[in-house]
């Protein structure tokens, strides 16, 4: 490439190929044929300003500058206007018009970003579509799903990728190349393997002619792909010259911009795409604004490094679940559920090492997290295991992705690296339809003040789960109830149980005891329209010699003399130690 002579150039944004370049940037995919897309406005600044204008020469000076989303921000990229050519042809990305660059320069802006040309060959198509965007991508496995086979999953999936066209996010498909000879090989069917096809419309076709076709209502899952070689298509059904296409109306096919060109773009059904191709990449664009029509999420961003000490209380750099030893040792973030179900969206990113991708290989880490379900009043560190709500994939890639639905309650995050002892930083992205809170757990213990010699200091630390109850007084409808836990002015309330007299609560408390003699009160209510009644009571001495973990126990009132029995039972699970970091 050095030997390549260069022209210098005097870009030209033209509108109509500022929205659809002839060679799409690789691997990013493009906008479709007749919807402006947000990304190249955000790429791309002041664009008409950018532009040149021949009836101002003087206003030209050569440069140029584009935006990259790069951890957490947009990064301003300025570049000069000389482009790699090879005979006067540019070499890499360009259009079919000889005097349209856009495309040629943005390559240029994206590759100063890497570190070089070479950095962008291969590379990951999803973390190009964060680049490009600012949003956080979702790689699907088609072949792992059997999205093939599975009508109900594959309808699914239609769903929510129609859904990220429609509100302006970017999706890519691929056929993944297990070996170098693999690599670009192309199918019968016309495809090609290891290429980031670009899908640039999802839809529902009306099949049908007339009257007939509105009446008939059938519908067919269909989307629109791209070769970024411009070239090489599809060849089976619904391809540009298959008889499918008699089924549609004329006025359909117009609509949809069905051309009959070698242009590398491409109909096909969703269930033949699911068939064919094995990999699906959705770049959302996470929508944050209250002005909205369309869902608004609540965005938290925290910033965090994995880090090595040599006190085990302050490394961070415990590596995955697998070292048991150093888990916990991670990172750990915290955010709650407040609905009693919600979507959650959870991304984290890695800084890019910048200076190992000049060679045009990538050293990411391999990265991941988990996420553990806790007690409803937990304000510190994680020290042993609890129920893992869910987990991401490990992967080598910037970005790891997670969508997840998860009841309401309180959960902690570790984001780790694969291996212990690997240290970088990391952005840390929760969307939630609520505001969930989310920060980070420094603190391994309470702190000790000058206050805690007057004040007494935690000499115990206990969790109290309270699993269910079972034969609580019954009323037609059953037992709308709650449980509440509490603990030397301390407490935690489960959420209502409705119409059962054999509720789940699940609820989970921990409590730092400074009166380890004083009880453990649990109480279970009935909620009531004017006023709420009282179950009973059960009072745990949770003592850290207890080695009954798992208690079921009987309900009494609040008498203060002899407490007598009234019906039901709840079951208690205890967990109590002098060590505060026990738990």
């Amino acid at each position: 490439m050095a030997s390549a002579p260069t022209t210098c150039t005097r870009a030209r944004w033209a509108t109509a190929g500022l929205w659809r370049p002839a060679h799409p940037l690789p691997p990013a995919s493009r906008c479709g044929k007749r919807c402006p897309h947000p990304l190249p406005i955000q790429v791309i600044p002041d664009w008409k300003e950018q532009e040149w204008d021949p009836e101002k020469p003087n206003a030209y000076a050569g440069i140029f500058h584009f935006h990259f989303w790069r951890f957490g921000e947009w990064v301003d990229v300025v570049i000069d206007d000389r482009l790699p050519t090879v005979n006067n042809q540019l070499i890499y990305c360009h259009s079919s018009s000889r005097n349209e660059f856009w495309c040629a320069l943005v390559e240029k802006a994206y590759a100063k970003l890497a570190g070089c040309y070479q950095a962008l060959d291969g590379g990951n198509t999803a973390d190009a579509l964060v680049d490009f965007t600012g949003g956080v991508s979702e790689p699907i496995d088609l072949t792992e799903g059997d999205f093939a086979n599975d009508e109900a999953k594959r309808n699914q999936l239609f769903e929510r990728v129609l859904k990220v066209h429609s509100r302006g996010g970017l999706i890519s498909a691929s056929i993944k190349a297990v070996t170098a000879a693999d690599m670009e090989a192309r199918l019968a069917c016309g495809l090609v393997k290891g290429h980031a096809y670009a899908i640039t419309d999802v839809r529902k076709v009306r099949l049908g002619h007339g009257l007939l076709a509105f009446f008939k209502s059938e519908k067919l899952d269909m989307i629109r792909l791209r070769n970024p070689w411009g070239e090489r298509e599809w060849n089976g059904p619904w391809s540009d010259t298959s008889e499918e296409w008699q089924k549609v109306s004329k006025s359909e096919r117009e609509k949809m911009g069905v051309t009959v060109q070698d242009d590398g773009e491409f109909w096909m059904t969703f269930e033949d795409m699911c068939q064919y191709f094995t990999d699906i990449i959705k770049c959302r664009l996470i929508n944050t604004s209250y002005l909205s029509i369309h869902k608004t999420w609540e965005e938290a961003r925290l910033r965090g490094t994995w880090t090595q000490h040599e006190d085990p209380l302050q490394n961070r750099s415990g590596g995955c679940i697998n070292h048991k030893d150093t888990f916990f040792q991670n990172p750990q973030y915290i955010f709650d559920v407040k609905k009693p179900e919600d979507e959650v969206l959870i991304c984290i990113q890695q800084r890019p090492k910048q200076s190992t991708r000049r060679d045009g290989k990538g050293e990411n880490l391999a990265i991941g997290f988990d996420i553990y379900k806790v007690e409803e009043n937990r304000q510190y560190r994680m020290h042993s295991l609890q129920h893992r709500a869910a987990s991401s994939i490990y992967i080598n890639s910037r970005s790891v992705f997670l969508r997840t639905e998860q009841p309401e309650g309180r959960y902690v995050i570790i984001p780790t690296t694969f291996e212990p002892g690997h240290t970088g930083e990391f952005l840390l992205r929760v969307f939630t339809d609520v505001p969930s809170n989310c920060r980070e757990l420094c603190l391994d213990e309470p702190p000790r003040s000058c206050w805690s010699s007057l004040c007494g200091y935690p000499q115990q630390v206990t969790q109290v789960h309270v699993l269910g109850a079972a034969g609580l007084k019954d009323s037609a409808t059953g037992a709308n109830s709650y449980v509440i836990i509490k603990c030397e002015g301390n407490k935690v309330r489960s959420a209502v149980q409705k119409g059962t007299s054999m509720p789940e609560y699940d609820v989970k408390g921990v409590f730092y005891r400074k009166k380890p003699s004083q009880p453990v009160v649990v109480q279970i209510w009935n909620h009531r329209v004017l006023k709420d009644e009282f179950l009973g009571q059960v009072h745990l001495k949770a003592d850290p010699d207890d080695l009954q973990a798992l208690h079921t126990l009987h309900l009494r009132d609040r008498s203060s003399q002899q407490p007598s029995d009234l019906p039901g039972t709840v079951a208690v699970r205890i967990l109590s130690s002098a060590s505060l970091t026990a738990v």
